[in-house]
């Protein structure tokens, strides 16, 4: 680290590691490293959920004034954006045009929206995992008037996309990201906590205003989720992705490994 006094602050902290505990759901596919560095160390490792995603109630969606088949292509950037599009739309017995095209962030996605229509390839357009792998097919139908069904919480890529194309998109806020309720966990302690998100740091301190880190450790995943931490007043123990820990849980393990006295 570049800061001299924050490293020395660090690694003072730097304590064995007994129990962590992972600021979302136990059964996301992406956990599985998780189960391995339970075993491999003798760890326990907790799995609760810091945020939860809530529809956005239809008289609430209405204030918004949009006419969804005013739109020829709906952008679906994940499952829920997905299920709660469906769900308003069923609400207001509104039933899509077969026509309508599909934007789907990743094949995942567009799987899941045959829960819904049945899939017209020629009306599926599909990226590999991010929204710019979307940017080439959104040029290609520049003249449609796209609808994007978002969380109160997004991320400004595709906004921004459309705006320099001067292409239409219309923001549909159809649920929102609120604060879990965590007060079972308020006499529990964990060795280390770790976020993936801005908002699990703010549902944190929604939880427990008073919260004192002490020798808690802090891990977060991605630069806003720690400029979020520090912003909130907290000591970030181990970043991810760095050079030689692409992913969290190999950052954890290599602060476990020197924590614990074992490199």
């Amino acid at each position: 680290m570049k800061d001299t006094k924050l490293f020395e602050e660090v690694k003072e902290r730097m304590k064995p590691v007994k129990s962590i505990l992972v600021s979302q759901p136990k059964d996301q596919a992406s956990n599985a490293p998780y189960f391995t560095l339970a075993e491999k160390y003798g760890i326990k490792i907790d799995f609760r959920s810091f945020i939860e995603v809530k529809r956005v109630p239809v008289k609430d969606f209405r204030k918004q004034k949009i006419d969804i088949l005013d739109h020829t292509a709906v952008i679906f950037t994940s499952r829920n954006a997905v299920d709660f599009f469906f769900d308003t739309c069923k609400e207001l017995r509104i039933e899509m045009p077969a026509e309508m095209k599909y934007f789907c962030i990743s094949e995942q996605t567009a799987k899941y929206l045959q829960k819904y229509i049945t899939i017209r390839k020629r009306k599926l357009f599909v990226g590999e995992r991010t929204a710019k792998d979307l940017f080439p097919y959104f040029k290609k139908h520049k003249n449609d008037k796209y609808l994007y069904p978002c969380s109160s919480i997004r991320k400004d890529d595709i906004p921004s996309f459309f705006k320099e194309q001067g292409m239409q998109l219309t923001e549909a806020v159809m649920y929102e990201t609120v604060a879990s309720d965590l007060s079972d966990l308020s006499d529990i302690k964990y060795d280390i906590i770790v976020f993936y998100s801005p908002s699990g740091i703010q549902s944190l301190f929604t939880n427990f205003p008073d919260f004192k880190q002490e020798n808690t450790r802090i891990a977060v995943f991605g630069p806003t989720t720690a400029q979020a931490a520090r912003e909130a007043g907290l000591i970030v123990d181990i970043e991810a992705p760095l050079p030689n820990a692409p992913s969290m849980t190999g950052a954890i393990e290599e602060y476990i490994k020197i924590a614990n006295g074992l490199k």
